[in-house]
């Protein structure tokens, strides 16, 4: 790889956020994300919340788009009434990484979500959600663990190929598939954990969250598939 893929990752956008003498609103990550990009051999650029036309054009600028975790998906945007524990809709984020979705979906550069961002994956595919289920959050703030255990002949599998405990942290999960999205890993109460869509192009969502894991195999495959298509382009 000749150089480094430059890997766009979405962020939040919070009031009231404290550092130094400040408190102003603020386009934010985790550093986690970041740090999991520069060591599976990227290079990240945060993607704030924009106007949904100028999607197409930031996704043209970049290698592979990841679309992060945080806080639960609008139920409006899949026609589903509001449950009492679904969290408070974040409308500039909702529109900005579908927008990612569409962009990155329509110029076949390779997209990664994760957590949220899978469930957004889901929902710009026509599919739904449940809205709530225990079982996967220990502690709210606190990350915990359960085994995922792949799907035999998908992209998933191909480098995860074992059942592996990956870090969890969702109150919400896949319902009905989104058109043309497969399964391709579960939790043991056979919630999806994974999906795909299958072909040429490199689409993957990831119920857990890796930036948490010492496990670089979800990232590297990301920043591969993008440095594949990065080579590709220069040939052209």
């Amino acid at each position: 790889m000749s150089s480094r893929p430059l890997i766009g990752v979405s962020t939040y956008l919070e009031a009231g956020v404290r550092w130094g003498v400040w408190e102003l609103e603020a386009a934010l990550l985790p550093t986690e994300y970041p740090r999991l990009v520069r060591r599976a051999g990227g290079l990240a650029a945060m993607l704030p919340p924009d106007a949904p036309e100028h999607a197409a054009a930031a996704v043209a600028r970049l290698d592979a788009v990841v679309i992060a975790g945080g806080p639960d998906v609008d139920p409006a945007r899949y026609g589903a009434g509001r449950d009492p524990r679904t969290g408070p809709p974040a409308p500039e984020r909702d529109a900005w990484e579908l927008a990612l979705i569409d962009a990155a979906l329509a110029s076949g550069v390779p997209l990664l979500g994760i957590c949220r961002g899978m469930q957004l994956l889901n929902v710009a595919l026509g599919g739904t959600l449940v809205q709530h289920l225990d079982g996967h959050v220990e502690r709210v703030g606190t990350f915990g663990t359960h085994l995922v255990e792949p799907v035999p002949g998908t992209r998933y599998a191909s480098f995860v190929p074992e059942g592996t405990a990956v870090p969890t942290h969702h109150h919400q999960a896949v319902e009905r598939l989104g058109r043309g999205l497969v399964p391709s890993a579960y939790a043991g109460d056979g919630t999806v954990e994974a999906v795909e869509l299958p072909g040429d192009g490199w689409v993957l969502g990831v119920q857990w969250h890796p930036e948490m894991d010492r496990d670089l195999r979800v990232m590297r495959a990301l920043v591969e598939a993008a440095g594949a298509a990065e080579g590709a382009g220069a040939a052209s």
